[in-house]
């Protein structure tokens, strides 16, 4: 991402029309003047963007635990100012991956191999009695539908990169859980899930390539089994699944 990247209002939005059909900022004696709107959504896409780039780097690894870095230090590798990457790193301290450091910027979370164990704990507790329900209840073709999504993360699996792997993971994780219909539980697990990948102290990249095809393989066997209706392979499947995670 660079400067010429980030687009915020100007004289082209004047050219736009309101519900009328006259031009922005034109009006009959009988109307009252719309007052422009500020550009709240191109601020909210930058910082986005700037958030979805920073959970990039923390899972490849490039942000390094324990380190401090600086919201200006980063808005210049990014080609943008320090407020929306301060933005989004304040996200990333609510989601506890980051704490603030006074005066200096945040912190990355030093995270070690028992917080990752408990994590794959609860998100055993959350997802596999959710998924034995599902099992029963949905039809084999839906299963099926998400065929390309396992495929997917097979194919960033070889890739050998962690961050792309991470996310083809938790798209295909989230869209088996959708399935369920509940919009918290989604939210919850997806949580879970990336506190999950983040990287252990002293240990950026914790998984080799080979680990993460495993992982992938995982996919289309559970998918294969919850396709069937074989109850007791899709448990045994995700309990291996999340025991492989914390490892």
């Amino acid at each position: 991402m660079n400067a010429g990247s980030v687009e915020y209002g100007d004289g082209a939005d004047r050219e736009r029309c309101g519900p009328s059909g006259t031009a922005r900022g034109e009006h009959t004696h009988s109307e009252i003047p719309i007052p422009r709107p500020r550009p709240v959504v191109q601020r909210a896409s930058v910082r986005g963007q700037i958030l979805d780039a920073l959970r990039t780097a923390l899972v490849g690894g490039e942000l390094v635990p324990g380190e401090v870095y600086s919201a200006p230090v980063l808005g210049e590798r990014f080609g943008v100012s320090a407020t929306p990457v301060r933005e989004a790193m304040q996200q990333l301290a609510l989601e506890g991956a980051v704490e603030v450091v006074p005066n200096r910027g945040f912190r990355v979370i030093v995270r070690g191999t028992r917080e990752l164990a408990e994590l794959a704990e609860v998100r055993a507790l959350i997802e596999v009695p959710v998924m034995l329900r599902l099992a029963r209840t949905v039809p084999a073709e839906r299963w099926a539908e998400l065929r390309p999504l396992a495929e997917a993360s097979v194919r960033a699996a070889a890739s050998g990169c962690r961050a792309t792997y991470a996310e083809a993971d938790r798209v295909f994780h989230r869209s088996l859980l959708a399935l369920s219909g509940n919009e918290q539980l989604v939210g919850i697990a997806e949580d879970l899930h990336r506190r999950s990948q983040w990287p252990l102290v002293g240990a950026p990249v914790r998984r080799g390539r080979a680990d993460l095809v495993a992982d992938a393989a995982e996919h289309m066997a559970l998918l294969e089994a919850l396709t069937a209706g074989e109850l007791d392979a899709v448990q045994a499947l995700m309990r291996e699944h999340f025991a492989g995670a914390s490892g």
